[in-house]
């Protein structure tokens, strides 16, 4: 049994990963003899996989049918982001007020300021071509950024929502960072954050992540209106082919 739940846990991480990169694209086939297959597993973990999955909004599981990776829609991205604007410059402003009285809490946080600062260096200086390919080591300080913020909250609640929603929100990602011009604009604003929260400044914090989920929410607009002009608020993107 425990060999059967490592299999199932590994088989987990290893989808998970793969609809969250959009190595798996929204529509897939998962196919659960397939995967099986491909990840040299049983049915059963594989099963257990795409029902974990599924609870998490991932994959759209229906017994007796074929899953497939959930489909990505307009309607639901607009309302992903309303509820993390509600929750997240909260967070933020919260970890500033508890830096300000305790610089331990900022260490982190200083620390990946220190990170961005070179790769923001280095990105600059590299031409469009190898940009695309520095793209994940952004990617690996945002999410940082992300968990210690996270880590950093006071509010239990408040920081288990935020994480619970983390699935949904690391899929986007790849949608909202269509090229160079909007990786430094993001760039811009990680910055603008880190600063407000090294600073102590509440206020400061709370305003720039508000500003930088308005403007990832328009890239993505951007982004899924550009994959399909006549997409409305209530359609689903199906970009698997």
């Amino acid at each position: 049994m425990a060999r059967a739940t490592g299999k199932s846990e590994a088989v987990y991480e290893r989808l998970k990963g793969d609809i969250e990169s959009l190595r798996l694209r929204p529509g897939a086939k998962l196919g659960e003899v397939q995967l099986g297959e491909e990840l040299g597993a049983s049915r059963t973990p594989v099963r257990e996989a795409i029902r974990r999955l599924a609870g998490e909004g991932l994959v759209d599981f229906v017994p007796g049918e074929v899953a497939r990776v959930a489909a990505i829609s307009l309607g639901g991205v607009r309302a992903l982001f309303e509820f993390r604007m509600l929750l997240e410059p909260r967070a933020a402003a919260s970890v500033a007020t508890v830096g300000a009285a305790d610089e331990r809490t900022l260490v982190p946080f200083r620390e990946l300021l220190v990170r961005l600062e070179v790769f923001d260096e280095s990105f600059r200086a590299l031409d469009s071509s190898a940009q695309a390919g520095s793209y994940q080591e952004f990617y690996g300080i945002t999410e940082a950024f992300d968990q210690a913020v996270i880590a950093a909250c006071r509010n239990p609640y408040l920081a288990r929502t935020i994480r619970d929603l983390r699935s949904q929100t690391v899929r986007l990602r790849h949608l909202s960072h269509s090229g160079p011009r909007r990786m430094l604009t993001s760039l811009e604003e990680h910055r603008a954050m880190l600063k407000a929260v090294t600073h102590g400044d509440a206020q400061a914090a709370e305003a720039a992540c508000r500003h930088h989920l308005a403007q990832t929410l328009q890239a993505l607009i951007d982004s899924l209106t550009g994959l399909d002009p006549t997409l409305g608020t209530d359609v689903s993107l199906d970009v698997a082919g």
